[in-house]
């Protein structure tokens, strides 16, 4: 198993933000910093996912796109498929 570094931080924080955070680590069974770091990744993973989108439509083409979609097949959902 390899360790992962750690840096320390110091956080100035709304006494009114911290106690929700407080709140919400309790409610999940983790500590304040367990709870921040979490918080954390996500807002950086959903920061990410923006960016890899944003790239990812550069250069697009919205008519041939619509066009792709309107081609699709006018069909029933297969067997699994259906909405429930």
């Amino acid at each position: 198993m390899t360790a992962t570094a750690k840096a320390r931080v110091s956080l100035n924080l709304p006494a009114s933000l911290k106690a929700a955070a407080e709140r919400y680590a309790r409610r999940d069974g983790v500590s304040l910093n367990q709870f921040i770091a979490i918080a954390l990744a996500e807002k950086l993973g959903a920061q990410g996912a923006a960016a890899f989108f944003a790239e990812r439509s550069r250069g697009g083409d919205p008519a041939a796109a619509i066009a792709f979609l309107r081609a699709a097949p006018d069909v029933a959902p297969g067997d699994g498929d259906a909405s429930v």
